[in-house]
C-alpha cells in the first residue's frame, strides 16, 4: 500500500502551487523534497506507479501524433542540431566553471564534461506534454514541433542506452517490424470494444504489455515501445477517444513520477549551488533552440513558444547520471545535483510558460522579419475568404453548429480546427474547414481582416482556449456576435464577463432539446403555447 504521507504531501504541494498560480506538478516536486527532508524514501510501489504513468503518457502521445511529423526537416533536423549545439555549449560552460575552481568539477576530464553536456541537452517529455496538454495545444504548430523534437530525443536516448550499457537489442527485436502489418487488426479490435471500461483496458494492455513489456524483453526501451504502439493506432478515429478515456488515470499516476524525483536524494549547500548554476545555463539552451528553429523558416510565434516549452532539463538526465555513476564515470553526488537541477528547471519553465504569450509579444519585434511566402504551408496565416460565420473547434458540437448554421440559416460557414487529421477528414466530407490555432494571437489578426464575418462560435473542448479566443476578439473590437459553449456551470460567469453575446451549457441545452423532442413526439402542448 502507498504511504499516506505521500498522498498528503502531493495534495498539499499541489494546493500551494495552485495558490501561487503554478502548475500542480511544481507542488508535487516540492512535496517530494519535503518528504525527503523528513526522512522518507522512495518505495518500490511509488516507482512502479511513476513508471506506469510515464509509459501511459508516451502511449497517449503516440495516439495523437501523425508519423509524418517526425519526417519533417524542422523536427529531425532541429532535434539533431540542437543536441549537438547544446551539448557543446554546456560542455564549454562547465569547463569554464572547472577553470574557476568549482569543487564538484575538480578533476573532471573532458569525457565527464561531455557526458554532463549530453545529459543536460535533453528536454523533459513528461513536463512539456503536460504543459501543452493543459493548454489544449498538442495539435498547434508549436505543440507538434515541440513534441516531435522530444520524440526524436527519445530515439537518441535509446541509442545512448544501447551504447552505454554495451548490450545490443536481441536479434528477435527485428520481429517487432511485424507490428506494422498487425496494426490494422489492432485498430479493427478497437472498433469492437465501444467506449467503456473494455476500451480503457485494451489501451492499458497495448501500452504496458504489447508496448513496454515486449520491447523491454527484446532489449529496446519500453517507453519507446508504448509510444510506437500508440503511433500505430493513431490513424483510427477512436484513437482520440481512447486518449481522452485514459487521461485522468495517466494524470494521477504521473503524480508519483514528480514525487519520486524529489525523493531521490537530499542535496547539501554545495550541490544546491551547482544545481542552481545549471539552471542559470537554461537561457543558453533556449537561445540554441531559437536559432535552430529560425534556421527552418517558421513563424516567430511557433519557434518562440516551442523554445519556451522546451526550456527545461529532462528526467533522462537522471538516467544518464545513474548509468554514469554505476559505471564509475561520475561521482555519486552528481546524481543528486542533476535531480535537483531537473526539479528547479521544471519550476522555472512553469513560470516562463505561464507568461509565454506575453514573452512572445516582447521578443517578436526584436527578431528578423520573415517573408510569408517562405514559411512552411502549415505555418502560414489563414485566409477566411467570404465566410459569414466561423466555428472554432470542429469536434462533435462544432460540427453540429456548422451544419445548422449552413442548412437552417443559409450562412457561409468556415470551420477552424488545430488537428490536421481532423481537418483532412472533414475536408474530404465536404466541410469548408481550415487548419488553424485559435490560441495563436497572430491567427486573429489575419482572421479579422475579413469584414464579412458576422458570427463567431467558440466550440473548442477546453474552457481556457475559449476564454483566450474571446479575449482576442474583444481586444480587436470584433463588431459581430460571439457565442460560446461551456461544459461546466462555473465556466458561464467568466465567459459572460468577457462579453460573449450568448453562452450555452452543453448538458442544459442537450436536456432541453431532448425534453422538447420527447414532448413533441408524445403530442404534449407546452403551457406557453396554450397561453399564446
Amino acid at each position: 500500500m502507498i504511504e499516506p504521507a505521500f498522498l498528503l504531501a502531493a495534495f498539499l504541494g499541489g494546493m500551494v502551487a495552485l495558490g501561487l498560480r503554478l502548475p500542480p506538478m511544481v507542488g508535487f516536486l516540492a512535496g517530494g523534497f519535503v518528504l525527503n527532508a523528513l526522512g522518507y524514501d522512495a518505495t518500490p510501489l511509488l516507482e512502479t506507479l511513476a513508471n506506469i504513468g510515464v509509459t501511459l503518457l508516451l502511449f497517449t502521445i503516440g495516439l495523437k501524433l501523425n508519423v509524418s511529423t517526425l519526417l519533417r526537416r524542422d523536427v529531425w533536423g532541429g532535434a539533431s542540431l540542437h543536441m549537438l549545439g547544446s551539448t557543446l555549449a554546456i560542455m564549454v560552460m562547465l569547463a569554464l566553471c572547472k577553470w574557476l575552481g568549482l569543487g564538484l568539477l575538480a578533476g573532471s576530464d573532458w569525457h565527464t564534461l561531455a557526458l554532463l553536456g549530453f545529459a543536460l541537452s535533453f528536454s523533459s517529455t513528461v513536463f512539456v506534454v503536460k504543459v501543452v496538454e493543459k493548454r489544449s495545444e498538442t495539435q498547434t504548430a508549436y505543440g507538434r514541433l515541440a513534441i516531435g523534437v522530444l520524440i526524436m530525443q527519445d530515439i537518441f536516448a535509446v541509442l545512448f542506452l544501447t551504447v552505454s550499457t554495451g548490450k545490443l537489442p536481441s536479434p528477435w527485436a527485428l520481429g517487432l517490424l511485424l507490428l506494422i502489418p498487425l496494426a490494422p487488426t489492432l485498430r479493427a479490435l478497437l472498433d469492437r470494444l465501444g467506449h467503456g471500461e473494455m476500451q480503457m483496458l485494451f489501451g492499458m494492455l497495448l501500452a504496458l504489455v504489447l508496448g513496454y513489456a515486449l520491447f523491454q524483453a527484446l532489449g529496446v526501451k519500453g517507453d519507446l515501445g508504448a509510444l510506437i504502439i500508440g503511433l500505430l493506432l493513431a490513424p483510427h478515429p477512436a484513437a482520440q477517444t481512447l486518449a481522452r478515456s485514459m487521461f485522468s488515470l495517466k494524470e494521477l499516476l504521473l503524480v508519483g513520477f514528480f514525487l519520486n524525483i524529489g525523493l531521490i536524494a537530499m542535496p547539501d549547500a554545495e550541490m544546491f549551488a551547482m544545481a542552481l548554476l545549471l539552471v542559470l545555463m537554461l537561457p543558453l539552451k533556449s537561445v540554441i533552440y531559437q536559432l535552430v528553429f529560425m534556421r527552418f523558416r517558421m513563424r516567430h510565434r511557433t519557434s518562440v513558444l516551442a523554445t519556451l516549452s522546451l526550456t527545461n532539463y529532462s528526467e533522462f538526465g537522471l538516467i544518464v547520471g545513474a548509468i554514469a555513476v554505476t559505471s564509475g564515470w561520475l561521482p555519486p553526488e552528481w546524481l543528486v545535483v542533476i535531480s535537483l537541477a531537473v526539479a528547479l528547471s521544471f519550476a522555472a519553465s512553469a513560470v516562463l510558460n505561464g507568461v509565454s504569450e506575453r514573452l512572445y509579444r516582447l521578443i517578436e519585434p526584436r527578431l528578423p522579419s520573415i517573408d510569408v511566402n517562405e514559411l512552411s504551408p502549415s505555418d502560414r496565416p489563414i485566409e477566411v475568404g467570404d465566410a459569414e460565420a466561423v466555428v472554432l473547434g470542429m469536434g462533435r458540437i462544432g460540427r453540429s453548429v456548422y451544419r445548422r448554421l449552413q442548412k437552417e440559416y443559409g450562412l457561409r460557414v468556415l470551420g477552424i480546427d488545430s488537428n490536421p487529421q481532423s481537418v483532412k477528414r472533414l475536408g474530404e466530407k465536404g466541410f469548408n474547414i481550415l487548419e488553424g490555432d485559435a490560441v495563436d494571437s497572430d491567427f486573429w489578426d489575419k482572421l479579422l481582416m475579413s469584414h464579412g464575418v458576422r458570427l463567431v462560435v467558440l466550440a473548442m473542448p477546453h474552457h481556457a482556449g475559449n476564454l483566450f479566443a474571446l479575449k482576442q476578439l474583444r481586444s480587436r473590437q470584433f463588431p459581430g456576435r460571439i457565442s460560446a459553449v461551456v461544459e461546466y456551470p462555473e465556466e458561464i460567469g467568466p465567459i459572460r464577463e468577457l462579453g460573449a453575446n450568448a453562452v450555452f451549457h452543453v448538458y442544459d441545452e442537450a436536456g432541453r432539446a431532448l425534453a422538447d423532442s420527447a414532448a413533441e413526439e408524445a403530442g404534449v402542448i407546452s403551457r406557453a403555447s396554450q397561453l399564446g
